[in-house]
């Protein structure tokens, strides 16, 4: 696939074939993805938890938090939640260069599911109490981001800019998830 096509592709998934889970080794071949890229200082500070049992999954899916934007939809339902998770760690006293590193390792992650069929969600937004217990996280270290993963349910595309300039997705009545994007001439902001 041109890459190109492949990052238009490569929208946030919220709606997975739950009958169809991700493996363990699909897991690792995402993490083994992620930790090939580029690292600040070549410092390869990130650590990973997969998580591919199912009733881990189940203690972990109601710690996170699913599409701010649509206001009437409280998330994946049984039947299309994700069947893998993957949690990114930092030390706790990472700077901001880890914190690169993990938009990188998330984005290089994401790329690799689309390429597969699979559908990615980067979650920032989740239970930061609740899920370091949960995933027993090694002292030292702090869940930044957690991926929910697998086989993508839902179909996902990139809209122009609607009239009014709103950059919220949105969903049509057939259940599309539409992403509006801004223009190329609007986000090149100089040419020399």
């Amino acid at each position: 696939m041109d890459f190109h096509a492949l990052v238009n592709e490569a929208r946030t998934c919220r709606r997975f074939v739950e009958d169809r889970p991700l493996g363990m080794g699909d897991l690792e071949w995402l993490i083994d993805c992620a930790r090939l890229t580029p690292s600040a200082r070549n410092a390869q500070v990130l650590r990973y938890i997969p998580v591919a049992d199912a009733a881990m999954r189940e203690r972990l899916f109601p710690l996170t938090c699913w599409a701010g934007a649509l206001k009437d939809w409280g998330g994946p339902f049984p039947g299309e939640r994700p069947t893998g998770f993957i949690a990114v760690l930092l030390p706790q006293d990472a700077g901001k260069l880890a914190w690169v590193d993990a938009g990188i390792a998330c984005q290089t992650i994401q790329l690799a599911a689309t390429s597969r069929g699979w559908g990615c969600c980067i979650i920032a937004s989740f239970d930061h109490a609740r899920v370091p217990e949960l995933l027993n996280v090694p002292e030292g270290m702090v869940p930044a981001l957690v991926l929910g993963l697998g086989v993508a349910r839902e179909e996902r595309a990139v809209a122009p800019l609607p009239p009014d300039g709103s950059l919220t997705y949105w969903r049509d009545a057939e259940g599309r998830h539409f992403v509006p994007k801004r223009p190329l001439d609007e986000v090149i902001v100089r040419r020399f």
